[in-house]
């Protein structure tokens, strides 16, 4: 079939750096073409993911996050380009909105974030006009109102990642926010008395303002901030890894980090939130812990995990060829509806 996907216009698509939305997006048009789809992908002009693109903005509008400008040219030109495709599959806020110019084109959307107050009253009103695709079952128990048309979890592409030896130091990767719990990864590792490794975005006044506050006074030592990583650094991080520390203390919709560590034969330490439980099955792909002692404790029991089997539930069950399925699925339902 066609398929006209809509990418948000914040990163390229994949992301130079940080990007679990953009990631997923490129997972799943690699995905789609490499299963003999005619896609197009519509973004910025500075992406590369290795399908036909077309692009309105020559250059990625991080900067202008959220703003409404660049996103409402760049939502539609993209229609534009899309209104003569079979389904189109928008990953941006604004353009299932503006899609309603197009009352024959088959749309679906993916709800990328929480459903908190504000994105809840969003997809509250979208969910009587178009599908609605979860990435979690975590997600939608925020508001479950809502109706999630379907749940897909997200998926790595397994061929980029190796699984490594392993090693001594644990892992801590994501953004530098309260939300992904590194100060909590720096407890749990001085706890256990092994090495941390920080690495992730810290961009945003905010994340700097956390940084200053709750991770440099205990940097050092054992505990070293790496700053945001390459791909090629990140896998290789992962690899070495004792453990990945997921240690969130919110409903997170998802977290592509625990994939790829697991991708990478690392098990992953988190606790029981969001959709963690989901991802990590207990005592094979890591451990799921209710407090940050039973976290440091399990900084020593994890090594007794099999690295082949972390590799062996991501190619099971968070494969980019089952996601690609289950989106077709959809897609061809929406169709035929």
């Amino acid at each position: 079939m066609r398929i006209g996907i809509v990418a948000p216009p914040w990163a390229p698509i994949p992301p130079d750096l940080y990007g679990g939305i953009e990631q997923a997006v490129d997972n799943l048009a690699r995905g789609l073409h490499r299963a003999g789809h005619e896609v197009l992908l519509f973004a910025t002009g500075d992406s590369t993911c290795p399908v036909p693109r077309q692009w309105l903005l020559p250059v990625a509008e991080g900067v202008r996050m959220g703003f409404s400008v660049p996103e409402i040219r760049h939502v539609m030109a993209a229609y534009e380009a899309v209104s003569g495709f079979d389904v189109v599959h928008d990953h941006s806020m604004i353009g299932p909105l503006y899609c309603e110019r197009y009352p024959n084109l088959p749309v679906v959307t993916t709800i990328h974030g929480p459903l908190n107050e504000e994105l809840a009253d969003i997809y509250r009103r979208l969910a009587a006009r178009l599908p609605l695709i979860g990435i979690s079952a975590a997600q939608g128990r925020e508001a479950p109102d809502i109706p999630i048309t379907k749940v897909i979890h997200h998926a790595v592409d397994t061929d980029a990642f190796s699984v490594g030896p392993g090693g001594d130091y644990c892992l801590f990767l994501g953004r530098m926010s309260p939300d992904k719990g590194p100060q909590r990864a720096i407890e749990v590792a001085r706890a256990a008395g092994v090495p941390l490794l920080l690495a992730g975005k810290m961009r945003e006044p905010w994340e700097h303002l956390f940084f200053e506050r709750e991770i440099a006074p205990h940097l050092g030592g054992d505990i070293e901030y790496l700053g945001e990583v390459s791909f090629e650094r990140k896998v290789e991080l992962l690899g070495g890894a004792r453990a990945t520390l997921f240690p969130i203390r919110w409903n997170e919709p998802f977290g592509l980090v625990m994939l790829e560590s697991m991708a990478c034969g690392t098990p992953v330490l988190s606790f029981p939130e969001g959709a963690a439980p989901e991802v990590v099955e207990h005592g094979r792909t890591g451990l799921l812990c209710e407090t940050e002692e039973q976290m440091a404790e399990a900084v020593h029991s994890v090594t007794a995990l099999d690295r082949t089997e972390c590799r062996a539930a991501v190619d099971e069950h968070f494969s980019i060829a089952r996601m690609v399925d289950d989106h077709v699925a959809l897609y061809e339902e929406l169709i035929g509806a």
